[in-house]
């Protein structure tokens, strides 16, 4: 046997020795491919094929596939021109989201800053042209709240948009005489508004559904026509509960208002030729692909697997490429021409069990829960509560690796689409102001009770856990819910939400404004009701928490708040500190996390 031969045996016996929990992990992942509109074989999609996330290019004419980005914590944000000549990356410091944007050529070569004069800020938004020379650049900042310039090639960048509150580019027309921005000029961060400007900032249309903001009715960008002169603009609204299309002639102010009757969340793009909309309806945690045909006013349905569309993107030649997954079944990306449109190579991960509905009747409504158990088990399980981040996301049945670990260690999994979710309509998500943190855990303990009573969960191995939105929850519900959970893990948590508000990025304190009604010194005791430091002496569960350095989202420094107050009680806890943002993008990373976390709650459950 050659060494190579003899070097090749020993990794696939590694890959065979290795649970399946962190083949999932390490098994080679991509995106769906965006592709440029002027250049349609040129694509940029992420990868994990290094062992970090980073960008990649991929000629479809040559097959050639580059990495674009080499960074030691990972790139995903990227944007490829629509002539195809170059791929634009946002450029953080450790995943802590403040930066600048650089741009590479397609085939190779130097990173350049792309819009020279415009300081580092966090992102809000970019729009190219299809002149190879124009972008519209949002950024945001504490001193300046929101601003938007308008940047061309060998001309200084001009600022055309200024304001404190939250905004952000939404799409710059296909001739570049139009400029669509979403905004929350009214201070509700939750229902953007529209604005449509030309190029040297002078207003051209505007659409408002908050009404002022007695009307809390949300309006967001999908996209122009793909067609010069054309001045129709794509647009999502909420009049009628929840999301829907609707096309608006900002030229003219008519409306057309599709009226898919379709009942749940509804999204769309343009086809590239603008004769249809290629339409995603999400609905009870899975989705499923339509095309409208304007000229037949028809919607006519694009067939998938049950299971979780997470993007799709039409093609010129008409078919629909699409990232599809299960819980049961990893992703792949797919194309109606009855294609896989890339498969990495490398390790296979593993599939996982599929999940079973249960809609238990809570203090606001029927609560949609998912759950995982182990083939073959029969309860009482150790049971996780894996409570979704956002608030405004939602559990589907999509596949993710942390669940598939947890079942494999033998834990049932419960995941709770609680109040605050999207996918249920308006009311449902917007059902969390003022009382924060609070109305999502009533929810996740209706769902406790109804797993404890059936039979699935032991009551004595209960652990509460998520990331972000849910590691915060998990905290909350520590304190306020003593007696439920045996042990929490929280993972990158607000902790202490007053401090939160003071250091975390500006488009995330006019959140907090929204959801809480004011700042922590206009309604303190709105903040102090909702914060976990709040509730923190009367926590009797042991708990873990993993935090990022640079998380400009759930800051360092209220998390160390936290821990403090557990020393000097002497609580059991751990905590797992690591040097990135919001999260981490190196595989090896992540298994790391997940096994601390496993071994946590191994140590405590038995």
């Amino acid at each position: 046997m050659t060494e190579s031969n003899g070097s090749a045996a020993r990794d696939q016996q590694q890959d065979e020795d290795m649970p399946n929990w962190e083949k999932r992990f390490r098994a080679p992942r991509v995106s769906l491919p965006d592709w440029a509109e002027d250049a349609p074989d040129r694509s940029l999609f992420v990868s994990n094929a290094t062992g970090t996330y980073e960008l990649y290019a991929w000629d479809r004419s040559t097959g050639v596939q580059r990495q674009v980005t080499d960074r030691p914590n990972g790139t995903t944000d990227g944007v490829l021109s629509p002539d195809g000549r170059w791929i634009w990356w946002f450029d953080d410091k450790d995943g802590d989201e403040f930066g600048v944007w650089r741009r590479q050529p397609f085939g190779g070569g130097e990173d350049e800053c792309a819009v020279p004069g415009v300081d580092a800020s966090y992102p809000a938004g970019l729009a190219l042209g299809r002149d190879g020379r124009t972008a519209v650049v949002g950024r945001s900042t504490d001193e300046d709240g929101t601003t938007i310039h308008l940047a061309r090639a060998g001309e200084p960048p001009v600022e055309i948009y200024r304001h404190r509150e939250s905004a952000g580019v939404g799409d710059l027309s296909h001739d570049g005489t139009l400029i669509a921005v979403e905004h929350t000029e009214h201070g509700d961060a939750m229902h953007s508004a529209l604005r449509v400007m030309r190029p040297d900032g002078t207003r051209v249309a505007e659409l408002d559904d908050t009404d002022g903001g007695t009307r809390e009715l949300g309006l967001e960008v999908l996209g122009f026509a793909p067609v010069d002169g054309d001045t129709r603009l794509l647009i999502g609204h909420q009049r009628r509960g929840r999301w829907e299309p609707l096309v608006w002639d900002v030229a003219s102010g008519e409306e057309t208002d599709l009226a898919l009757e379709l009942p749940g969340d509804v999204s769309a793009e343009w086809y590239p030729d603008g004769s249809g909309l290629l339409v995603a309806h999400s609905f009870e945690a899975r989705s499923e692909l339509f095309r409208y045909d304007f000229a037949q006013r028809e919607l006519i349905e694009i067939p998938t697997p049950a299971g979780t569309v997470s993007g799709a993107t039409a093609r010129p030649d008409g078919s629909v490429e699409y990232l599809w997954s299960s819980a049961a079944q990893p992703p792949v990306v797919r194309s109606t021409s009855g294609r896989v449109v890339l498969d990495p190579p490398g390790m296979k991960s593993p599939g996982s069990v599929p999940v079973e509905d249960v809609w238990v009747e809570g203090p606001g409504g029927r609560i949609h829960a998912l759950v995982q158990r182990p083939a073959g088990a029969t309860g009482p399980l150790p049971t996780v509560f894996d409570i979704h981040g956002g608030p405004t996301w939602h559990d589907s049945d999509a596949f993710a690796a942390a669940p598939a670990a947890w079942v494999d260690h033998g834990y049932a999994v419960v995941r709770v689409n609680y109040r605050g979710s999207t996918g249920y309509g308006r009311a449902w998500t917007d059902a969390l102001k003022h009382r924060v943190g609070l109305i999502e855990l009533e929810d996740i303990a209706a769902v406790r009770e109804w797993a404890v009573e059936s039979g699935l969960a032991d009551p004595d191995r209960l652990v509460l856990t998520g990331g972000s939105w849910g590691g915060y929850l998990t905290l909350l519900g520590l304190g306020v819910q003593p007696e439920a959970w045996t042990l929490g893990i929280a993972v990158v948590p607000v902790a202490d939400y007053v401090t939160a508000y003071h250091d975390e990025m500006e488009a995330l304190k006019a959140m907090d404004r929204t959801l809480l009604g004011g700042t922590p010194e206009e309604v303190p005791e709105r903040f102090e009701a909702s914060s976990p430091i709040t509730y923190v002496d009367r926590v009797k569960a042991p708990v873990y928490i993993s935090a990022g350095v640079n998380d400009p989202r759930c800051p360092i420094r209220q998390i160390e708040n936290y821990v403090k107050r557990l020393e000097q009680r002497g609580a059991p806890h751990e905590v797992y500190r690591y040097d990135a943002g919001h999260g981490s993008l190196v595989v090896e990373e992540r298994i790391k996390q997940v096994g601390l976390e496993l071994d946590f709650a191994a140590k405590h459950l038995g």
